[in-house]
């Protein structure tokens, strides 16, 4: 009876195909050293692939760079953009004397505003 008992397996589980005939392709590995925690992180990479000389680092996320011989890459980093803040980009427009003077107007018709939507709830009560 036990050689006539079907078998299956889980759908997903498993792969039917196998790796006869498959030629991968020429690897490379290639290590890389954080900058901040000093850890090293071995990549591995296509033979022909253009290799970064940085990458980030998987423990804290800072810059690993890629280590050649007994020293690492340089990355120039001069042509980086620094984000801006809405704050930088204001005062590009805007100086701070004009700031304060847009300011106080502002302050100057929200006080406005209360004083007459007290006035009209003193009213209400009045009445």
């Amino acid at each position: 009876m036990a050689d006539r008992s079907l078998r299956g397996i889980r759908l997903g589980a498993q792969s039917l195909q196998s790796e006869e005939g498959v030629v991968f392709h020429e690897r490379a590995q290639h290590s890389y050293t954080c900058t901040v925690c000093g850890r090293d992180t071995t990549l591995t990479f296509a033979a022909d692939a253009e290799v970064p000389n940085a990458w980030e680092c998987r423990t804290c996320g800072a810059e690993a760079l890629l280590r050649v011989g007994d020293g690492t890459a340089t990355v120039d980093h001069s042509g980086d953009k620094i984000p801006r803040s809405h704050w930088d980009m204001l005062l590009e427009r805007r100086t701070l004397p004009e700031l304060e003077e847009l300011l106080e107007e502002r302050l100057a018709f929200i006080r406005a505003r209360r004083g007459a939507g007290e006035n009209v709830a003193a009213d209400k009560l009045s009445a």
